[in-house]
């Protein structure tokens, strides 16, 4: 009798204790919802807090800007697609970013440029790359997804594509600024000299950032999406693809969350990153910043890159592991966040 009264005591402990415990929230239990946010980013990289204080200011403005079109966008009802489109374009437009007007160049002194934008409510995307000719690739992008039976066209057939659209279209020299250029020149000068490294090897080196631009929302409608457009990496070889156009890996929505990657594209890609963060949001039924924890400090290593994501209940999130990050969002409530550096 005393045996089975130990074992029912024993037991009895056990539950209260576990009742005890603290309960981790899950993105499934009831929570309040915002009208609306919108998250956006402008590259991340390294960039030196030493950076000079009127181009600090310079990148500020520009980001607070971008922030207020997609804003008035949403409070006015407006769709998360049509947010996300002019953000990006503003971003592509702003010589600054390296995305549109001021892309960097390849290895053959080319700009060519690529971007995705996908539609959470109907897991419709449309995507582009190489293209040369085109003033805003991401409305060419959503293009794509609205005006054809397919996904992704490349180069030539993204162009041929163009044709068929209103999208506004440039003389080529239009993407060049001098900047980039010089970059190029740098590039190819370390690659004779042996340096094979894309990236600093030091903090003494000259600052990095990878300047891929990007926007996520929801909408008033309950409904998310994602954009991202870019000009790639300075003295990219011939015909390479970064993550951007990638669906899943720089560019992903689905009806839970929506995500825009920044960073080194080839991790980018071999983790899926978008994609696995949407996954361990939906299938641990985490938190959108547990998510984004996971994504940046557990599968990413340190130097990778930096993200933006918006979930369901209008929650948003904003992570680089690289040391700095051009980004801005803010909400319906009133919460607004705009910074570089991670701290």
């Amino acid at each position: 009798m005393k045996k089975y009264l130990s074992l029912f005591t024993i037991f009895s402990l056990l539950i209260l204790t576990s009742a005890c415990q603290p309960v981790e929230e899950s993105n499934t239990e009831p929570q309040e919802s915002r009208e609306w946010s919108i998250a956006l980013h402008g590259g991340a990289g390294y960039v030196s807090k030493d950076m000079p204080e009127d181009r600090k200011q310079a990148y500020m403005e520009s980001l607070e800007e971008a922030l207020s079109i997609g804003s008035e966008i949403l409070e006015n009802g407006g769709t998360a697609l049509d947010a996300i489109e002019k953000t990006v374009n503003y971003l592509e437009d702003n010589e600054m970013y390296n995305a549109g007007k001021g892309a960097v160049f390849t290895s053959e002194g080319r700009n060519e440029l690529d971007a995705a934008i996908m539609d959470g409510s109907t897991l419709n995307a449309g995507a582009i790359t190489g293209v040369t000719t085109v003033k805003n690739p991401i409305s060419l992008a959503r293009k794509v997804m609205t005006d054809s039976k397919h996904v992704f066209f490349s180069a030539d057939g993204a162009e041929t594509f163009a044709d068929q659209t209103d999208v506004e279209r440039v003389d080529p020299s239009y993407f060049y600024t001098e900047s980039r250029y010089q970059s190029l020149q740098r590039a190819l000068e370390q690659e004779e000299e042996g340096q094979s490294s894309l990236l600093p090897v030091t903090d003494e080196q000259k600052a990095w950032k990878y300047g891929t631009v990007g926007a996520v929302a929801k909408d008033v409608n309950g409904n998310l999406a994602a954009a991202t457009s870019t000009g790639g990496m300075t003295n990219k070889k011939y015909g390479r693809v970064g993550d951007v156009p990638i669906i899943g890996s720089g560019t992903y929505a689905n009806d839970e969350v929506a995500v825009s990657a920044t960073g080194w594209g080839e991790k980018i890609m071999l983790n899926v990153s978008a994609h696995t963060l949407a996954m361990y949001y939906k299938l641990n039924e985490a938190t959108l910043q547990e998510s984004m924890n996971y994504l940046v400090d557990d599968v990413l290593e340190p130097g990778d890159a930096g993200f933006i994501a918006v979930d369901k209940y209008g929650n948003y999130s904003m992570k680089t592991n690289t040391g700095s990050m051009f980004r801005a969002a803010t909400d319906s409530d009133g919460n607004k966040e705009v910074g570089i550096w991670e701290d």
